[in-house]
């Protein structure tokens, strides 16, 4: 459930393997509408590989185990925010302004039948220290250097908890709670965390709900 902006917008998300449709419920003062909206089918890169041997790697120690947890807490909360804006409205920029799409969004690998999750990011290639930019207005939740995973991490609510997450970067130059505009600098691209090489990993979920960040580039108000 989501409420309005006081201008009346609202956003909903649906996740890479939502139904073929969804039922959304309308309350307002003056009554309740029922609309029911078709989702349609992206296709997605399927990676089938066989016969990959298998290396154990052992048990994580308990330092690493304890590590892996405070930052999933700390992810967890800023996945949490709920700032109540319509910052989205206004529509979305790429975060970079030159890049080569290295990895798209939906990918996944299936390993000797196995079903890995799939990769809930688009890949952004640009050399080290390209400048990132928040491609909406938001309230940044998160903004963190050495993270295991993501290395140099930012999350940003753009309203209703449709937050966007930039990770691998070199630097991170906001802070939480900060409030950032449509085109400000917030990091730059780099190679930290589990990255083999400089990109940018855009990530956008609203709500639990894994989204494509790309679909939001150029989208306009409703009339």
């Amino acid at each position: 459930m989501t409420r309005a902006s006081d201008a009346g917008f609202f956003i909903l998300g649906f996740d890479r393997d939502a139904g073929p449709q969804a039922v959304v419920r309308i309350i307002a003062k003056d009554g309740e509408a029922l609309r029911t909206l078709p989702i349609g089918r992206a296709e997605y890169d399927v990676q089938r590989i066989k016969g990959l041997r298998q290396v154990y790697q052992g048990k994580a120690s308990p330092e690493l185990e304890a590590r892996i947890a405070a930052e999933s807490r700390r992810k967890a909360a800023a996945f949490a925010s709920r700032v109540d804006s319509d910052d989205f409205r206004a529509g979305f920029s790429a975060p970079l302004r030159s890049f080569r799409i290295s990895g798209r969004f939906g990918g996944q690998r299936i390993i000797d039948g196995r079903p890995r999750p799939p990769h809930y990011g688009i890949d952004m290639a640009a050399p080290r220290g390209t400048p990132v930019h928040a491609p909406a207005g938001g309230v940044v939740t998160l903004a963190e250097t050495g993270m295991l995973f993501e290395g140099g991490l930012i999350m940003i609510d753009h309203g209703q908890g449709l937050v966007t997450c930039y990770l691998h970067l070199s630097g991170v130059d906001v802070l939480r709670g900060q409030v950032v505009g449509r085109g400000d600098r917030i990091g730059a691209v780099g190679a930290t965390g589990r990255a083999t090489g400089p990109h940018l990993c855009w990530r956008m979920k609203w709500r639990d709900r894994n989204m494509n960040p790309m679909l939001m580039v150029g989208a306009v108000t409703p009339a």
